[in-house]
């Protein structure tokens, strides 16, 4: 978990806009093969002993990296977020973070906090660290990284390396009001259940389909890369739960 990009390497590109209304696609319930993780072990234990290595291998989410978005082709960006669950009293979290309307890329979407890597990065779990800070006001001190995700690849071009972490309670929040509308927090059970994500194809232009998850929560509509993301890290806890024979 080491890609840092050249100094440098930084180009602004055109702002991404999606061609559709994520919240109104047709959707069918999720069908996944792995059920939900047992609250029995959402523990900060358990997941430090499945999450503290860094997962590379193929997980059943949906694969962007074949379809870019217009004047996004080209090299990746490279791009770290952190994971962040927080060990609340009565249950695990995940903090969240909605994005301005405003931003170039995923403007107003549900994500976690996190951003491009800079070549003054030591590594991805350094960029995560350093953009959530940034971007929420959570410093390292409250946050014990644990591993990876597989990296994703977003039709906007970026390459995605999530870092999970375990966030100790306690902490202060700042958000960066030009970059995040608001900070917010999931159970960490309702995330692990396959029974809380819908499946939806969109249309596009081009005559293709897109196919995407979304988990909503309350007012909010979490979807894309961030629900793949979260639903890619229920499959791998739902399986170490409930191993094959």
């Amino acid at each position: 978990m080491s890609v840092i990009p050249p100094e440098g390497s930084r180009v602004r590109r055109a702002p991404t806009r999606t061609s559709f209304d994520p919240m109104t696609q047709p959707w069918v319930a999720s069908t996944l093969k792995f059920g939900a993780v047992p609250s029995a072990h959402l523990t900060p234990d358990w997941l430090r002993l499945v999450l503290s290595e860094n997962i590379e291998r193929p997980l059943d989410i949906p694969n962007e990296s074949l379809r870019r978005f217009p004047g996004r082709e080209g090299p990746l960006v490279e791009a770290a977020v952190l994971v962040p669950i927080v060990m609340r009293s009565e249950g695990l979290t995940v903090l969240l973070t909605q994005r301005s309307a405003h931003l170039n890329d995923h403007a107003g979407q549900v994500s976690f906090p996190g951003g491009r890597c800079e070549a003054s990065d030591v590594d991805v779990k350094d960029t995560a660290l350093r953009e959530t800070e940034e971007e929420t006001g959570l410093v390292r001190e409250h946050i014990e990284c644990l591993g990876g995700l597989p990296r994703y690849i977003t039709g906007s071009g970026f390459a995605i390396n999530p870092v999970t972490a375990l966030v100790r309670p306690g902490f202060t929040l700042a958000p960066d009001a030009f970059e995040v509308a608001e900070v917010f927090e999931v159970p960490l059970a309702f995330l692990t259940d396959p029974a809380n994500y819908r499946f939806h194809q969109a249309q596009l232009p081009d005559g293709r389909l897109r196919q995407y998850y979304s988990v909503p929560y309350n007012q909010f509509f979490i979807w894309g890369a961030t629900a793949a993301m979260l639903l890619g890290m229920c499959q791998v806890l739902s399986e170490a739960a409930t191993p094959s024979p």
